[in-house]
């Protein structure tokens, strides 16, 4: 529970604010980077299927001039979105067939996952969920009890994983009314965070969801989500330093990317860069093949290649599990 001293407030520099202003038109975000020139590449296809949305602090940390920057790859809508690619599909990791009651997927023995939200700071063009149907699969704020009743009734569920869209794009206030309830649930005995908020709007990191973290009673594992080292900088590393509390263990999965993380530097830079932080490398996953991000692709040969290669440069602490999930399988595909 939030103390009652720490109230919402939603100055100019609140996270709220930094919300509201994000970049949601793609012309405005190539001028911002001296890209104007380059208009006839965006996709206005793409864009329908789904709109632009990027923090300005998100935007700071792109090279102005570079159309190939990898941070402006990961957001920017191109034609390649529209090509109908076979073996990608609008839902790729089979979320549908796992809803085990609104909003709750139960995959994996032990665990389910709380789609709490279909909102985000950021809209990758790789995201899974891209085409996820929010609106009628979510567990939203006023609709928990399904999912509550599930978790309750099943003693074998140990671990409850908050996604969405990103759980922190909930208020607050919300994120302690569900924690307290999944609190008094006696076999729920871990509590995981997926949430790439602290990376992106790194002012989503305030006192009052530190004072409700710091209130979480069970371990809580927070999974961060960062695809290339020059996603950190100063305001992050701030952010991340205040999560790291001493019942919080902070993990990086990252997602295989063309054009964005798919070499050994770049891989190498991102792990080093990340436990920099406090942030220890987890996941490297190959891309889901979800409709639209056909383009992004790296095939598993290379992917393992740069496994190897990277174990041959780093301890292994910093070298991430190469993973692959596939729909009604008992666990993730460790591939390396």
């Amino acid at each position: 529970m939030i103390p009652a001293a720490l109230p919402i407030q939603k100055t100019a520099h609140s996270w709220q604010a930094a919300w509201r202003n994000a970049v949601t038109d793609p012309a405005d975000l190539l001028a911002r980077l001296g890209l104007g020139h380059r208009l006839a590449e965006l996709s206005e296809a793409a864009m329908a299927q789904f709109p632009l949305r990027v923090p300005e602090s998100f935007v700071a940390r792109m090279v102005p001039g570079d159309m190939n920057d990898p941070l402006l790859r990961q957001v920017l809508p191109v034609d390649a979105e529209t090509d109908k690619v076979p073996g990608y599909s609008f839902d790729a990791v089979g979320d549908g067939s796992a809803m085990a009651a609104q909003g709750l997927l139960h995959k994996y023995a032990g665990r389910v996952l709380l789609v709490t939200t279909g909102s985000c700071a950021i809209h990758c063009r790789y995201c899974f969920r891209r085409h996820f149907p929010y609106a009628e699969a979510s567990a939203s704020p006023n609709d928990w009890d399904a999912a509550i009743s599930h978790i309750a009734a099943d003693a074998s569920i140990s671990e409850v994983i908050l996604s969405g869209g990103d759980p922190l794009s909930l208020s607050t206030a919300k994120l302690a009314a569900l924690t307290d309830q999944l609190a008094g649930i006696d076999h729920v005995r871990r509590l995981r965070i997926h949430s790439r908020l602290p990376v992106v709007l790194p002012e989503r990191v305030d006192d009052e969801l530190i004072a409700w973290l710091s209130a979480v009673s069970m371990p809580v594992t927070w999974v961060v989500h960062a695809n290339h080292a020059n996603e950190f900088d100063d305001a992050v590393a701030a952010a991340l330093s205040r999560i790291r509390l001493p019942h919080v263990t902070l993990l990086n999965q990252a997602v295989l990317l063309r054009g964005v993380n798919d070499s050994v530097d770049a891989l190498a830079d991102l792990s080093e860069r990340a436990y920099a932080q406090g942030v220890l490398p987890y996941y490297l996953h190959l891309l889901d093949r979800v409709h639209g991000a056909a383009h992004f692709d790296v095939i598993e040969s290379e992917a393992k290649t740069l496994i190897s290669l990277l174990r041959a440069r780093l301890p292994g602490y910093l070298v991430p599990r190469l993973a692959r999930e596939t729909e009604g399988n008992d666990s993730k595909d460790l591939l390396a």
